[in-house]
């Protein structure tokens, strides 16, 4: 299920970068999907990219985190997390904008920042850090400074990247892999323990 995820967004992506129609078609519009058209966008807003440097970030973070995590929770678990994940991840940009007639949002970033928090609650000391600075830190140290950052970009709109879908998208990765797996609450807290 990874595979043919990454493989879909790959090809979807490298064909928007050369159809405006499809690019246009696909990119999610709030105004349009608050008022009950192209809903689908939700979708299919999350196989698109801007530009190549974006298209790149995000499946290179996918790669990290997707395979592994797919070994733990399931092929099927994995194609569920992935999808619930890029549309809620998208409902509160809708909320934000619907009245925003010329707002656009697309790219994989919500999903694949579930896919990066579920990972943390299986492996919370696991080292991650920026492709571009060489410091690492424990992956739930990371993922506190993530969310923080998220809602500090998003209220001072830095930038044209959509942080709430990355702040949601980080939130449904979590409640939706303790909705499969509840047990993963005992473990991360008894990793937790082993600091003490």
């Amino acid at each position: 299920m990874a595979s043919a995820i990454f493989a879909i967004t790959l090809i979807f992506s490298l064909l928007a970068f050369y159809s405006d129609e499809l690019y246009s078609r696909f990119i999610l519009q709030p105004y349009s999907v608050s008022r009950g058209e192209y809903v689908y966008t939700l979708l299919t807003s999350g196989l698109i990219h801007r530009d190549w440097p974006h298209l790149i970030f995000n499946m290179m973070s996918y790669y990290f985190f997707a395979f592994q995590l797919e070994t733990v929770i399931g092929h099927w678990q994995f194609g569920l997390l992935y999808t619930v994940s890029l549309i809620l991840s998208d409902m509160p940009t809708v909320l934000k904008h619907k009245e925003d007639y010329w707002y656009r949002s697309l790219g994989a970033s919500g999903a694949i920042s579930a896919v990066v928090f579920s990972s943390i609650l299986f492996f919370p000391f696991a080292q991650m850090g920026l492709i571009f600075l060489p410091i690492h830190v424990p992956a739930i140290v990371f993922g506190a400074l993530y969310l923080v950052y998220c809602v500090y970009a998003s209220r001072q709109a830095i930038g044209s990247i959509n942080h709430d879908a990355h702040f949601y998208g980080a939130i449904c990765g979590i409640i939706v892999t303790i909705a499969l797996y509840p047990r993963v609450v005992p473990a991360f807290f008894h990793h937790l323990s082993t600091l003490s």
